[in-house]
Order: C-alpha cells, then sequence, then structure tokens
C-alpha cells in the first residue's frame, strides 16, 4: 500500500498542543483541525484534545532561550566555523537524537537574528553542544562575531532537521550509504553515530563542495566508515561518477537506507535516481523562522490547496517533492 504517513514532531512531548491546536491547525487531532469527531493519525499514546482542554483550552508553554557560554570557536575555512557552546544539560540531553537544531543568536542583537542550526555533536557529559556553521547571510555573519568565552542565546530544543527519520531508526544490522555535500556534513554526523550504533557498515560518498577539506574527518574514523570522495552535482543534475557509484554499491551490498545530507537539488536527484529501490531519508531544508509552525516561513504547498509546515511535519522525503508547486 503506498500512501502518504504524515507525523507531527512535536506530538506526544511537552510542546503538545501547540498554538496551531489554538487556531484549529492542528496537524495531527481531527477535533483541533475541524472536525467534529475524533479521527486522529498515529496515535502517541497521548490524546491531544484532551491535553488542550486540560490545559484551559490553550497551547503549552514553548521553547525557553538559554543563555549559554562559547567555550571554543574554531575557524576552519574562510566561511566555516565550528562553535562549542557550554548549554544546560536538560537542553543538551534533548538534542543528541538526528534531525536535532536550535535556534542561535549573538546576545547583542534581536530576536530576528535567530538563526536554525543543525547540532553536529552533542558531549552530555561535560553539557557541551557542537554546531558547524556556514557563514552566508546577516544572522550567521553576527554569530561570527563572537568569539570564545562570549554569551550566546540557543532556543530549543527543536527535532525536525531529517525527514524520513523512522527509516534511520529501523535501519539496523546491515549496510546503509550517507550522500553528504558541504555544508551537509554537520547534520549528518547525528544521522552517522545513529546507524553505527544501530550495527550498521556505514559508506559516505562525500563532495567537498566548496571546501577545501572534509571536517568531520574524526567522525568518520570512529565510526569506521568507507569515504568515497566525488562530485556529486553536474549541470543541474546527477554527476555520471556519482551514478556509477550508487549502481556499483547497489548492485554489490545490501542496502538498507540511502541518507542524502545536501541541497534539495541532490535530495530529489537522488530520491528520482533510486526509485523505491531502498528506503530513503534526507535533511530537511526548509527555511524556518520560528520553528513552531507560526511564522509560515517554513510552510510548502502543494496541489489540491494543501500545506505542509515543514518545521513539525514529519514525512517520508518522496512526498516533500510529490506534489509540489513550485509557484
Amino acid at each position: 500500500m503506498n500512501y502518504e504517513i504524515r507525523d507531527c514532531i512535536d506530538a506526544g512531548t511537552e510542546f503538545c498542543p501547540c498554538h496551531l491546536a489554538e487556531t484549529g491547525d492542528c496537524i495531527l487531532c481531527s477535533q483541533l483541525s475541524g472536525k467534529n469527531f475524533c479521527d486522529c493519525i498515529n496515535w502517541k499514546g497521548v490524546c491531544i484534545y484532551q491535553e488542550f482542554i486540560w490545559n484551559g483550552g490553550k497551547a503549552k508553554k514553548t521553547r525557553k532561550i538559554f543563555s549559554c557560554k562559547i567555550i571554543k570557536k574554531e575557524t576552519l575555512e574562510k566561511r566555516l566555523i565550528v562553535l562549542t557552546i557550554s548549554a544546560p544539560h536538560e537542553l543538551v540531553k534533548n538534542l543528541v537524537h538526528p534531525g536535532s537544531y536550535v535556534f542561535l543568536r549573538n546576545s547583542k542583537t534581536s530576536q530576528f537574528y535567530d538563526a536554525p542550526i543543525s547540532i553536529m555533536d552533542t558531549d552530555i557529559d561535560e553539557n557541551l553542544l557542537i554546531v558547524g556553521i556556514e557563514l552566508k547571510g546577516i544572522k550567521t555573519k553576527s554569530l561570527n562575531l563572537l568569539n570564545d568565552g562570549d554569551s550566546i542565546l540557543v532556543r530549543g530544543p527543536y527535532w525536525n532537521g531529517d525527514l524520513g527519520l523512522r527509516n534511520i531508526y529501523k535501519s539496523k544490522e546491515g549496510t546503509s550509504v550517507i550522500i553528504t555535500r558541504g555544508i551537509g556534513q554537520a547534520p549528518m554526523v547525528p544521522v552517522l553515530k545513529k546507524l553505527y550504533s544501530n550495527g550498521n557498515k556505514v559508506i559516505v560518498i562525500m563532495d567537498k563542495a566548496n571546501y577545501k577539506n572534509i571536517f568531520i574527518q574524526k567522525y568518520l574514523e570512529l565510526c569506521n566508515c568507507r569515504v568515497i570522495e566525488c562530485n556529486t552535482l553536474q549541470s543541474g543534475g546527477l554527476s555520471e561518477e556519482l551514478k556509477n557509484i550508487i549502481n556499483n554499491i547497489m548492485d554489490n551490498e545490501t542496502i538498507n537506507l540511502i541518507h542524502c545530507s545536501g541541497p534539495d537539488i541532490l535530495n530529489y536527484k537522488v530520491l528520482d535516481f533510486i526509485g523505491n529501490k531502498v528506503d530513503f531519508s534526507c535533511c530537511n531544508n526548509s527555511k524556518m523562522c520560528c520553528g513552531e509552525g507560526v511564522c509560515g516561513a517554513c510552510s510548502t504547498r502543494y496541489k489540491g490547496h494543501k500545506v505542509k509546515k515543514l518545521c513539525k511535519v514529519q514525512i517520508e522525503p518522496k512526498y516533500l517533492f510529490e506534489g509540489r508547486r513550485l509557484i
């Protein structure tokens, strides 16, 4: 049976029901999305409608903003920095999973400078967050003004940085492939560590893009990865080199997952190339501003007047591109 399995990343957590319930836009609860009967999808063991009523007909608390300290700033390349941030234990322990991200802000700026940044690694013993940041716009450049010992504002935890999470978790005791390009190296590290801890042999197809070096080399060595370097994109499509590598791996290995951590064009082209031959997951490249489904920055429109708020909706990647309206 081929149908879309849709979920909400926050359902069943301390942040549910959220503000979408107050306006009749809940992703999962039928009664909080305009219907008069109970027809919830993906039951999480908690009745969202009941939680809403018990909470006085209003949303639960939103994420906290933590004032944290930069322990170490590394400038790896001209447009690439890695920050090691000391944060409260309650925050760090909730950011160990694939897809975790936070909003970072220079404490001297306003809330408009909140920048969504994927978690590259965590240390729950020392209560540290490690993030890789590509310097591109005004938000990331304001973060680059900070140095060792400076305070930084961290809002979180958020978890929808990867799509197809269930495919990652169920991939065990096999061979998994990760295709990454450029700054996509940073958000792929938690996925890599999860696949490795699940007993998988991991093959990483690495495209450094505009970087001189592989800045996650130590994680590749830690997880005993086989690394294949190649150019992934060429003239707006997949390179013949990448196609040959994928075909060769699929002919000689039993693959349980292909995870793609790169721009949407790479994610889409790889998914289109492999079809339904193997489970697929990818990074979530949606533009995010609030992370709570309110601002609309992450809203993506599909045929049939459907709108998906991609900061919260957890879906199979093939449904991310299928029926998507480009205008």
